[in-house]
């Protein structure tokens, strides 16, 4: 398992967390994906904490094992807002995480989280949202096409 799956997936380890404060702490300057080794794997890192949080299961687990009463560890939800730049947000697979980072910085919602019904809510309605963007997405594509296909043979 990578460190990066580490960090996201250990039940115990905040290692990955407390070195990320640490990092903060010392450069409070944006973070640049430069050829620097440890600068790629700080944005790595990162990356694949902040995509973490776009699974609602995982929320729920930081929720109930206290994570969202730290303080320190809600400070790195507010410094991981960075990622909603657009320099950096173009490197995300899973842009929901975005709305979900957003809703974490309010204290009624990071304590919604401990409760499994909540988590499973939010999956559903992802889930449910995905299958409508997809059908959406494949009528346009289709929409698209066709009209090129009329196009081309309206111009012969």
């Amino acid at each position: 398992m990578s460190p990066v799956s580490t960090v996201c997936r250990s039940r115990e380890n905040t290692a990955g967390f407390s070195l990320k404060r640490d990092i903060f702490v010392q450069n409070k300057q944006k973070k640049q994906p430069h050829n620097d080794t440890g600068n790629r794997l700080r944005f790595q890192l990162e990356l694949e904490f902040v995509q973490c949080l776009a699974n609602p299961n995982y929320l729920n687990f930081l929720a109930q094992r206290g994570y969202f009463k730290d303080k320190a560890f809600v400070n790195y939800l507010k410094y991981l807002l960075y990622w909603k730049e657009p320099e950096y947000a173009k490197y995300l697979k899973y842009p929901q995480c975005l709305h979900m980072l957003e809703l974490l910085q309010y204290e009624h919602f990071r304590k919604e989280l401990v409760n499994a019904q909540c988590a499973k809510f939010i999956d559903e309605q992802q889930i449910l949202h995905w299958q409508h963007y997809s059908r959406k997405r494949m009528r346009l594509q289709q929409a698209l096409a066709e009209q090129q296909q009329q196009n081309n043979t309206s111009v012969k």
